[in-house]
């Protein structure tokens, strides 16, 4: 549906729910909300705050969904996602279909054959990406902003660890966008890439040209965006590219492994650039996941993995880029011994090479020993008071589970007695700060993570 579609939709549904709610109820929640996308399985409706998503969640979801199935006969499951501006956490959403179901269609609805965009690949699409609570909420702004480019969420900036999709969702991007429309000027960059640009043009006297070739694009897109933190000249040209797209309605898709806060010797102006549209992280693949990623990559190579295989192998891996190597071990030491696959073949043909796994830890863990450490009882550590030896407790059990558990700051939040994510931020930057300049602040951590480790 296009855009004036949708909003007609919208407008059906939400007429269809005012008679049953207050006055106040319907212009606090329901009016600000629009319809962003609808596809056969999920419809994406946009709200103005993490609060106001779960009250649509916990209050209206199914009048919602009855509505759309009333206007469209579309049996949809809705996903609530934040308006520009708002940052949000997987958390906050509902948890969605493994699989994303999506087919890459050209306006002739025919599928498509792909493969010509420069340094994109042509395999990473939205239809070959596997979605789970970790990964759902990019998922979905990734397909709203490649539906609709420089209209929905602008700029889109994804962060995340390594190997948990960034760069797969960057490329189906630019994949989508071409499929529908081969005439827009779309690029794909790593900052790496660009800044070797930037650096040539300056050195050869030829900004004129690089400048022409990056603000004319419809579609940006720099991959690993925290490689241009303290280079001046790159962050200057940069900024006035960023400016000139946004202005003339070109879409710009950002990824990073961490939030721009977090970019240190990152210019003030760039980073509140890539905050104003939405910023949302990809958390580390859960158990789910990954044997839902090993089951796609056997299709793609053409082989029926069985279901005991590939939760094995999921097991093993360290993280989502082992998986392939992993997979691709046990396959082709099968068909080389002319076997069929099984669990027990598959744990022969590992052998020794299943790469060490890290102890598992849970957030539990961090907090009885930040407390064994500290003589303090866990609900003094995540209660109300604020004593300074409290305090200062509390911040490195934040540390500890940002850093070493990888958890994001939603889920610490919550862990911690309901916080709020800005409190987290605070107290992990407090923390890293203090690192620098205090070791017996660096003592302390390192004798809590080494306890925990064993």
């Amino acid at each position: 549906m296009n855009e004036i579609k949708l909003k007609k939709v919208w407008d059906k549904v939400l007429s269809g729910i005012k008679p049953s709610v207050s006055r106040g109820t319907f212009a606090a929640l329901l009016k600000p909300t629009s319809l962003l996308s609808i596809n056969a399985k999920t419809a994406s409706v946009a709200a103005t705050s993490p609060m106001v998503i779960n009250m649509l969640k916990t209050r209206f979801l199914k009048e919602i969904e009855e509505s759309l199935y009333l206007h469209t006969g579309e049996k949809v499951s809705v996903i609530f996602v934040p308006r520009v501006g708002v940052m949000l956490k997987n958390k906050d959403i509902d948890e969605g279909p493994l699989f994303a179901e999506q087919t890459i269609k050209n306006a002739g609805n025919e599928e498509k054959t792909i493969g010509h965009l420069p340094r994109v690949r042509p395999d990473f699409t939205f239809n070959n990406f596997a979605v789970s609570g970790s990964n759902q909420l990019a998922t979905v702004s990734a397909q709203t902003v490649a539906g609709n480019i420089g209209k929905s969420y602008n700029p889109l900036f994804i962060y995340g660890p390594v190997g948990v999709g960034k760069t797969h969702l960057m490329h189906a991007i630019a994949n989508k966008v071409y499929v529908d429309n081969p005439s827009q000027k779309i690029i794909y960059i790593t900052s790496e890439e660009f800044t070797n640009e930037v650096v040539e043009a300056i050195r050869s006297n030829d900004t004129g040209r690089m400048k022409k070739r990056f603000r004319s694009a419809n579609l940006l897109i720099i991959d690993d965006i925290q490689f241009v933190e303290g280079k001046e000249k790159v962050q200057e040209e940069l900024f006035h590219t960023f400016n000139i797209l946004i202005d003339k309605g070109s879409q710009i898709a950002l990824s990073s492994d961490r939030p721009p806060h977090e970019i240190k010797k990152l210019e003030k102006r760039l980073s509140s650039r890539f905050a104003g549209g939405l910023t949302v992280d990809i958390a580390k693949p859960d158990f789910e996941l990954k044997t839902a990623i090993l089951l796609i990559k056997a299709k793609k190579f053409g082989f029926d993995l069985p279901i005991d295989v590939a939760k094995y192998l999921a097991e093993q891996a360290t993280d989502t880029r082992s998986l392939e190597g992993l997979l691709l071990r046990v396959v082709t030491e099968a068909k080389t011994k002319n076997e069929t696959l099984t669990l027990k073949v598959a744990q022969q043909s590992l052998g020794n090479f299943v790469p060490e796994k890290t102890h598992h830890l849970h957030a539990d863990d961090v907090i009885d020993q930040v407390c064994s450490f500290y003589r303090i009882k866990p609900t003094m550590l995540t209660g109300p008071k604020r004593d300074a030896f409290l305090v200062r407790a509390r911040h490195i059990t934040m540390f500890i589970l940002k850093e070493e558990l990888g958890l994001t700051l939603t889920n610490i939040g919550n862990v911690m007695g309901g916080r709020d994510h800005t409190t987290i931020m605070h107290a992990v930057d407090k923390v890293r700060d203090l690192m620098n300049n205090k070791k017996e602040i660096q003592e302390e951590i390192l004798g809590i993570t080494k306890t925990i480790r064993g």
